[in-house]
């Protein structure tokens, strides 16, 4: 889409024993299908291309709407900033493992969209179609007008669609909040669960259709996923989709929440959730009334965590702290005193540790169980911030 400003920045490739691909998938075209990009081992080919981090200008637009700016100055900005950047991972590339793989379903924050997380992915990244993402599409069927006066947009759809772009929604004057985040956060949780139903179907063999006429050969996952073994994790209000979808949804078997947003939450589903919950926050990010929220969840039985990261702000998870240089990104607080790398290292590692301790994996990652714990130097057990107990 354009020319970054610096050419020595940029997503860090993936760290694990295998090549990642990534696919796009839409099950049914209309608003109510889901829709998720799938990050999987795979082969190495010399044909896979790398996916541009934003594909097209509607994202862009749609960040403008998010921050209230204006989309025309924003574009110009937004393409210079990140208009050349690339996900570290092969689009379509053929799948391949030597073992069934874990599920982990993520779910991406408040503006965001499903690529501004590919730092973390390792599966399944939604694009939540509630109007909290910045931008997201669907598809219609063409009328007669749009026959004779609008030309088929996308060569990936049938051609009997038209491409419908839904946007962020703002509060309108003198809305309150709550019920809105409410029905969005109950909407995310059943996208999530209607995620995993569809892989689910794949991972049975069940002949899938894709909306979007993708190169990737969606038979070659089945059999290939460990479905005793799923986990959910999202950032900011992902990470509240993260407790709703626990609580709405038993195959989830643990949940990790990075910087959660606990507003769009009810009380009365805090007793109801029955799996490990993993907090790891930022530090400047959370305050007394959301953490004593989380705390809502502490329980004696089952294994509940937080940590808090030193120097970090609440897009130190996002891949934006990634693309910006030290003075933009610090004054779009983007960045913050730590080396991002450094973060978002002891984040995935903590994650990792989790994860195997409450999906069973048979892999190294319990070498950073301290971690969970907050043993480390860039690392608090717990938070940062005072939280009284009467508030709890």
């Amino acid at each position: 889409m354009g020319n970054s400003c610096s050419n020595h920045l940029g997503i860090p490739p993936a760290k694990g024993p295998y090549p990642v691909g990534c696919t796009d998938f839409m099950m049914d075209h209309t608003a109510q299908g889901s829709f998720f990009r799938l990050y999987y081992p795979c082969q190495e080919t010399e044909k896979a291309e790398k996916p541009d981090w934003v594909p097209c200008r509607e994202y862009f637009n749609g960040l403008a709407d998010f921050m209230k700016i204006n989309r025309a100055l924003s574009e110009r900005i937004f393409n210079y900033l990140f208009g050349s950047f690339k996900i570290p991972a092969y689009l379509d590339a053929p799948f391949k493992s030597n073992a069934k793989c874990p599920v982990v379903i993520f779910s991406h924050g408040l503006g965001a969209f499903r690529y501004t997380q590919s730092t973390i992915c390792t599966l399944v990244s939604l694009l939540h179609r509630d109007q909290s993402a910045s931008a997201t599409y669907y598809f219609r069927e063409k009328t007669e007008s749009d026959k004779e006066n609008v030309p088929n947009t996308s060569a990936s759809a049938r051609d009997n669609l038209v491409k419908e772009w839904m946007y962020y929604r703002s509060l309108h004057h003198g809305e309150s909040e709550f019920p809105l985040r409410n029905k969005q956060v109950k909407q995310r949780a059943d996208e999530c669960i209607l995620a995993l139903d569809k892989l689910t179907e794949i991972n049975s063999g069940i002949t899938v259709q894709n909306v979007l006429q993708t190169q990737f050969d969606w038979t070659t996952l089945e059999n290939s996923m460990d479905l005793c073994r799923i986990a959910a994790v999202g950032h900011s209000f992902g990470g509240a989709t993260v407790i709703e979808a626990l609580c709405k949804e038993v195959k989830f078997k643990c949940g990790i929440a990075l910087d959660a947003w606990m507003f769009p939450l009810d009380d009365e589903i805090f007793p109801r959730v029955k799996q490990p919950i993993f907090f790891i926050n930022s530090e400047k990010f959370q305050w007394a009334g959301n953490i004593s929220r989380m705390r809502k969840l502490d329980s004696a039985l089952i294994q509940r965590k937080m940590i808090t990261i030193r120097g970090t702000v609440h897009q130190s998870f996002p891949d934006f702290t990634f693309l910006t240089g030290n003075w933009i990104g610090k004054l779009m607080k983007l960045k913050g005193e730590i080396d991002p790398e450094v973060a978002i290292d002891l984040s995935n590692k903590a994650t990792l540790a989790f994860l195997q301790r409450h999906l069973g994996l048979e892999k190294n990652f319990n070498q950073w169980d301290p971690l969970i714990d907050g043993q480390d130097d860039n690392l608090i057990q717990g938070t940062n911030v005072t939280v009284l107990q009467s508030s709890i």
